[in-house]
């Protein structure tokens, strides 16, 4: 049985991934965090969660022996979280998205010495479309213009979203063209749009989960690939599954792609 640490653990998604390992009878939820000051803290994170007394109280620190950390909180929170379980030896499943690029070298210097997955969205779905967006661009070839559309809840700090970067890095790598030179984002005045180019689109609308779409379009036809999120049950199962994957192997910096036995552009 694989033991699961959690950050957020007040939070919407923290509550979820606790309530689901709680659900999932090959983890086994030992440590759940949360910042100074939060009012959770102390408080049992089975019933926060609202699936019932489990015996583990909300803390600032891992206070159990855990085999994988699951962290999906803000980039100043993951730093904090990368050191403290580089130095206990825990690997790490990281969903914390808008990372600097100095904050990604340190994840990369990390998994020298702990497993971590990182992935900018860990949904199944999301992760086999990377693989779709590749192979209509790489099919449809340069002439083709490509666009790429995202909308999050009003909360949502980085824009644009991790995935929509996600997924114009792998039509990049499919055209072999370079991200982010390619990229516009959003689209003002009265300048003509340019070949070659990939718009970035970013929408804050309400309480939306997460909606991506890209575009391909030429004179006479476009298609559209579009992917939906109805709930954030979906990330959560996708990072309860690369924690599993990912217990008890070596040191490395590894993809939600490997998690799912995927390669981009197969």
């Amino acid at each position: 049985m694989t033991k699961i640490a959690i950050t957020g653990a007040a939070g919407r998604m923290g509550r979820r991934i606790a309530a689901l390992t709680i659900e999932n009878d090959g983890l086994e939820l030992v440590a759940a965090m949360e910042v100074a000051g939060n009012p959770c803290l102390g408080q049992d994170v089975g019933t926060l969660a609202g699936a019932g007394e489990i015996g583990v109280k909300v803390s600032e620190t891992i206070d159990a022996e855990a085999d994988v950390l699951i962290d999906f909180s803000l980039p100043d929170g993951t730093m904090h979280w990368v050191e403290v379980c580089s130095g206990r030896g825990v690997a790490m499943v990281i969903g914390t998205t808008g990372l600097s690029a100095g904050q990604e070298a340190a994840v990369a210097e990390a998994a020298r010495t702990i497993p971590i997955v990182h992935a900018g969205n860990m949904s199944v779905g999301i992760n086999l479309l990377l693989n779709v967006v590749a192979l209509v661009a790489r099919t449809l070839g340069p002439d083709y213009d490509i666009e790429v559309a995202e909308t999050h809840h009003r909360f949502k700090k980085d824009a644009p979203s991790g995935t929509a970067v996600m997924l114009a890095k792998s039509i990049c790598n499919a055209l072999g063209k370079d991200y982010p030179a390619t990229a516009v984002h959003g689209r003002e005045g009265h300048q003509p749009r340019q070949p070659g180019e990939i718009g970035m689109h970013a929408l804050r609308v309400g309480d939306t989960v997460g909606e991506h779409s890209v575009y391909f379009g030429n004179l006479g036809e476009t298609i559209t690939v579009s992917h939906s999120a109805h709930s954030r049950d979906i990330f959560v199962h996708g990072a309860l599954r690369a924690a599993e994957w990912l217990s008890g192997r070596p040191a490395g910096l590894y993809s939600m792609q490997e998690v799912l036995g995927l390669a981009i552009g197969d």
